[in-house]
């Protein structure tokens, strides 16, 4: 059996000093608040993370905007804390192979008090219009089921042509079939990037995931496609620890200036020209 567990790589071989894709007590199976996971970013050296709880129907299945309203609330964390750049995300669940994000048919009128909103609007776009940017990611493959390499390959294209994804979630996991050439050239030219994820690389996920990712990962290296490093933690312990996507990206000699979280100031100038962050 190939063994998948990787030890760091030498400290001048790639720099990682931001983690993006991270997950509060908010997604009901993580288990730590925000300013744990800040501190945790700050002991680790990070200077910059993101926090991407879930918004799909494994936390909210009734589609109610007061179940994901710590999503709509962001404006109360600073902008810096314990000098992390703090960011303001999601991961939000791709639906079907027309590549629909949670929240997209789902229509509300009113805000958490009940107050009637100025315009009816879509949860998605409620949500959406608060994030500074968006992880798409599948949870489900049983909706994928049966459906062609053409469907499946549209499904990611169209996730990644919505204005706020900034960040393909885990595909190296998810184990969907898609082009990989076809949706890598659309996130080229759309300036969006592809997470490479520690938690697809660890325990059970290992054996599956490890050759996709690794694909994954030299295709992109080839083809110049930037990608973001992120742990995908659920405990704070966990938060800005990355030796095994350390060791897959040393695998392939993986070039430095192709990951967009090797510093705080890259990932922002990406997020600014793919999703028009104002930060």
């Amino acid at each position: 059996m190939t063994d998948h567990t990787f030890q760091p790589s030498r400290p001048d071989r790639l720099r990682l000093a931001c983690d993006v894709h991270t997950h509060t007590l908010a997604s009901r199976h993580a288990y730590s608040t925000i300013a744990e996971n800040v501190h945790a970013a700050a002991a680790a050296g990070l200077e910059l993370l993101g926090s991407a709880d879930h918004f799909g129907s494994m936390i909210n299945p009734a589609g109610d905007l007061r179940s994901v309203q710590h999503l709509i609330n962001y404006e109360i964390w600073p902008r810096s804390w314990e000098n992390v750049t703090l960011l303001r995300a999601c991961e939000a669940d791709i639906m079907d192979t027309e590549g629909h994000l949670y929240g997209w048919d789902i229509p509300i009128d009113q805000g958490i008090t009940g107050k009637r909103l100025d315009a009816p609007t879509t949860l998605k776009d409620y949500v959406f219009g608060r994030l500074d940017y968006v992880v798409a990611s599948i949870h489900n493959d049983d909706l994928m089921q049966g459906a062609s390499l053409a469907a499946t390959t549209q499904m990611y294209v169209n996730a990644l042509e919505d204005p706020k994804v900034l960040i393909l979630g885990h595909a190296g996991r998810a184990g969907v079939p898609f082009d990989l050439d076809e949706v890598l050239t659309v996130a080229k030219e759309k300036g969006k990037l592809i997470e490479i994820n520690e938690h697809s690389l660890e325990g059970r996920r290992a054996a599956a995931s490890h050759e996709r990712c690794r694909k994954l990962a030299e295709r992109c290296a080839e083809m110049g496609v930037m990608v973001a490093t992120s742990t995908d933690a659920h405990l704070c312990c966990a938060i800005g620890r990355f030796p095994r996507v350390r060791g897959l990206l040393d695998e392939v000699d993986f070039p430095q200036d192709l990951v967009a979280t090797r510093e705080a100031r890259t990932f922002l100038e990406v997020a600014r020209r793919a999703v028009g962050l104002s930060l």
